[in-house]
């Protein structure tokens, strides 16, 4: 698992509520370092804040997707979820939003949900909260 958020007690309080549920957790301020530790880390889901110093979250989606040893990883935006964000977050492949503030119990159940493969439900009851184009499997 891996937590980017650039406020240390979001960061915190996402990775205390997943290692609570057994989950092994890094954490990264930012998009930059996100890049940087995604291959030293591997790991089995990202979770994505949008607005973040250095590189955004939506940025580091697209970068992820166009990388081969990584585009197939399973990606969480964790944000204020504008519909801005829902429609950037869609197109750059996100495949599951999450709104801040958020229950901890949302997180734990889309994080199971994304290491399954499940597709999550739709984002306020719209479409495509599933990454687009995408064919289960």
């Amino acid at each position: 698992m891996l937590v980017v958020d650039d406020n240390k007690v979001i960061r915190q309080l996402i990775r205390v509520n997943l290692e609570l549920e057994g989950f092994e957790v890094v954490t990264a301020a930012d998009g930059a370092e996100c890049l940087d530790l995604v291959h030293q880390v591997c790991p089995d889901v990202i979770t994505l804040d949008v607005v973040m110093p250095r590189l955004d979250g939506i940025q580091t989606a697209i970068r992820l997707r166009a990388d081969p040893r990584t585009c197939d990883l399973p990606v969480a935006v964790v944000s204020a979820c504008t519909p801005y964000e829902v429609d950037s977050g869609v197109a750059a492949g996100v495949d599951a939003f999450l709104a801040k503030p958020f229950e901890p119990s949302e997180l734990v159940r889309i994080v199971h949900r994304l290491m399954r493969r499940e597709d999550p439900p739709s984002f306020d009851g719209r479409h495509g909260a599933g990454r687009a184009g995408s064919t289960a499997g």
